[in-house]
């Protein structure tokens, strides 16, 4: 993974670690030890046994030539890479079932910035509850449209089914797991 720039060892362990914070305190943001985020939870999560769906020649042919790239189509993928919004698709990948949630998909989209809270009207506000939030927690995310987060809603709401969401800047990521609450303000 070093020709992205990821030390296969150090980064991704600790990439491992920010990933677990992320999804134990949803909606809260996380700095990542490599940048470009997506790329190092990529590293990080995809192996010759997770399939993976991404456009992003980079970090295809890294993973290709690591051997750990099993391509898949978006809607049979383990890992999906979104770097751009899938119009609606999160809706119709895997989404385990009610005695192997675990089978759901991990989406991994790619977004300009993560803000604790909504400060910026541009950006899509999201008011998460459920596990590992007290109350509700609040996160702003520039580049992913509320109509994307509305079917990321639709697509987590028949827990423990769903798929979870980590959503990554350059620098950062937060994560909105299947069982969190999602509503779009």
């Amino acid at each position: 993974m070093r020709a992205i720039g990821v030390d296969p060892v150090a980064d991704t362990q600790q990439c491992f670690r920010t990933l677990v914070a992320a999804m134990s305190r949803p909606g809260t943001v996380h700095e990542t030890p490599t940048s470009p985020a997506d790329h190092a939870v990529l590293a990080t999560l995809v192996d010759h046994e997770v399939s993976c769906y991404t456009t992003d020649e980079t970090i295809k042919t890294a993973l290709a030539n690591e051997g750990r790239l099993t391509e898949a189509s978006m809607t049979a993928a383990d890992i999906v890479h979104a770097t751009t919004p899938t119009d609606g698709a999160v809706e119709t990948l895997r989404s385990g079932s009610l005695t192997e949630p675990s089978e759901g998909a991990t989406i991994v989209y790619r977004v300009t910035e993560l803000i604790p809270e909504s400060a910026n009207s541009s950006a899509t506000t999201l008011s998460l509850s459920g596990p590992g939030i007290k109350d509700t927690q609040t996160l702003a995310v520039e580049g992913l449209p509320a109509s994307e987060a509305t079917s990321i809603s639709r697509a987590q709401s028949e827990y423990p089914q769903g798929v979870d969401v980590i959503v990554a800047t350059e620098t950062a990521l937060a994560a909105l797991p299947r069982s969190v609450e999602l509503e779009v303000q």
